[in-house]
């Protein structure tokens, strides 16, 4: 029991969030199931069970067209905050000097706590020192395609609906149906990115990693 809850205690925030992103993402397939059902019961078209809801372009487009937005959002601030400042802002870098991220690892090369990265050098380091925003675009990239995938079938569904032909993902990437779904979600990610780093400068959440310290001056940098 105590081994349990120092696991829970030390895993709290990531066991949280996974959870809540489960729980979400399956209530999404309900709902869009039952949408697409409905939607199919208009058109004269017979249902699906939900087993086969979920491999249907519907499904992959409404999952991924979102997932895309959010690791493109992820992997630009994190390589944005590397060059980029914000006067006052809790996620930016002092204006001047060097911060802690700015050390070079080679210094640790002899630290046995350090990363094994770390202690090996050479190409493996460099990749290690970018492998965070190098994980975000490659799971843009992955999201990317297969929303273009999930999107050329259900536009291909609707387009045989109304007596055209299929598209192919190459050309559903080519509409701008493609593009305005993708746009949509990029913008807003980019807006909650602008608002954090705003926000934080004058407004505080105690207790938060991603504020700074309640009593800090506005224009100070840093969480």
């Amino acid at each position: 029991m105590a081994r349990l809850k120092r696991f829970l205690k030390v895993n709290g925030l990531g066991l949280v969030v996974v959870a809540a992103f489960v729980l979400l993402w399956f209530g999404q397939s309900i709902a869009g199931h039952r949408a697409y059902d409905s939607d199919q019961r208009e058109h004269g078209e017979t249902t699906v069970t939900y087993g086969h809801y979920l491999t249907t372009g519907h499904f992959r487009e409404a999952t991924f067209e979102n997932w895309e937005s959010e690791f493109l959002q992820m992997g630009a601030y994190v390589l944005l905050t590397v060059w980029l400042r914000q006067r006052g802002s809790a996620e930016s870098k002092p204006l001047d000097g060097q911060a802690d991220v700015d050390e070079p690892p080679e210094r640790h090369r002899d630290d046995p706590d350090a990363p094994w990265p770390v202690r090996r050098g050479g190409v493996v380091l460099a990749l290690y020192k970018n492998s965070l925003s190098i994980a975000f675009f490659t799971l843009f990239a992955g999201s990317f395609l297969l929303h273009a995938q999930g999107g050329a079938a259900e536009y291909s569904a609707e387009q045989v609906a109304h007596g055209s032909s299929r598209v192919t993902t190459w050309q559903f990437v080519h509409t701008a149906e493609f593009w305005s779904q993708s746009l949509e979600n990029w913008q807003s990610e980019l807006l909650a990115v602008a608002s954090i780093v705003l926000l934080s400068i004058y407004l505080r959440q105690q207790g938060s990693p991603e504020s700074k310290p309640v009593h800090a001056r506005h224009l100070v940098e840093g969480g």
